[in-house]
């Protein structure tokens, strides 16, 4: 039986080079969440009535999606712990033409309610972000207490799969079972990623904070894997890549093999007012 508190699940498309939040060959890495944010975000629109939505992006660094978001009229904050980032996010959004509907904050999930307010936002993205927290519960928790009911929820986080898959391919095999064991994902000391998770456990951090899960989407599960001198030279490769990247987005049989894993969810609503 389908629940009415989930957003209806919708295939992502493919997105040209040039098309925000990305350019060229970086926009292989986030063409999907963008596709599917977009509709959330408007889907959101029309249930709240408004045209402007606020918008809280944890995490946001320089501005990949919170630019693209306030290019669509909404007024979005950035939570970062580097001054860096939150500089170049200032500069990249002047230079769009959004400067007065971004907002950069210093800080971080772990700690989100000393800089932003509860129950405040109509979308909350926590991209890039579990992977990095001590405490994954914690996180996803804060970032849910930030929206408001019926709000959206965007996760993105590192997957398990793809990584055993990316040592694997490399001829790591002793690192790529050791990933494979290893409870927080990692295939050694040297692994800059402190975790990675599968499908089942983002949907469950997700499901036990309140939100009602959506969509599961693999992110990256060929762009990593192919040469970049194919996909740069090849005529019409480029686009190709896309579309597959599309296509295969949604289907569980490639979650386990992704690079990324994207959770897109929706705030359970209370009778509260």
């Amino acid at each position: 039986m389908s629940d009415p508190m989930r957003p209806p699940v919708s295939h992502p498309r493919a997105t040209s080079p040039h098309t925000d939040p990305s350019r060229s060959r970086a926009s292989l890495r986030t063409a999907v969440v963008w596709e599917v944010l977009k509709d959330a975000l408007d889907r959101r629109v029309k249930a709240a009535g408004s045209q402007t939505l606020d918008v809280l992006d944890t995490g946001g660094g320089s501005g990949n999606f919170a630019v693209p978001a306030a290019r669509l009229g909404h007024r979005v904050t950035v939570v970062d712990p580097s001054p860096n980032a939150l500089f170049a996010l200032e500069r990249r959004a002047a230079e769009a033409g959004v400067a007065d509907r971004v907002r950069g904050v210093q800080g971080d999930v772990s700690g989100l309610f000393d800089v932003v307010e509860r129950d405040a936002y109509d979308a909350v993205l926590c991209h890039g972000v579990l992977e990095y927290v001590e405490e994954p519960t914690e996180g996803v928790r804060n970032a849910v207490g930030a929206l408001r009911s019926g709000g959206v929820l965007s996760l993105l986080a590192a997957g398990l799969g793809g990584a055993v898959l990316a040592r694997a391919l490399a001829g790591h095999f002793k690192e790529a079972r050791t990933a494979l064991d290893d409870p927080a994902g990692r295939w050694g000391e040297g692994d800059p990623v402190p975790r990675r998770f599968t499908a089942e456990q983002l949907s469950r951090l997700v499901g036990d904070a309140g939100v009602d899960v959506g969509a599961v989407h693999g992110v990256r599960v060929f762009a990593d894997l192919v040469p970049g001198v194919l996909v740069d030279t090849e005529p019409g490769a480029f686009q190709e890549l896309l579309k597959l990247e599309a296509a295969a987005a949604e289907l569980p049989a490639f979650h386990a093999v992704a690079t990324q894993l994207h959770v897109l969810g929706v705030k359970q609503v209370t009778d509260e007012t």
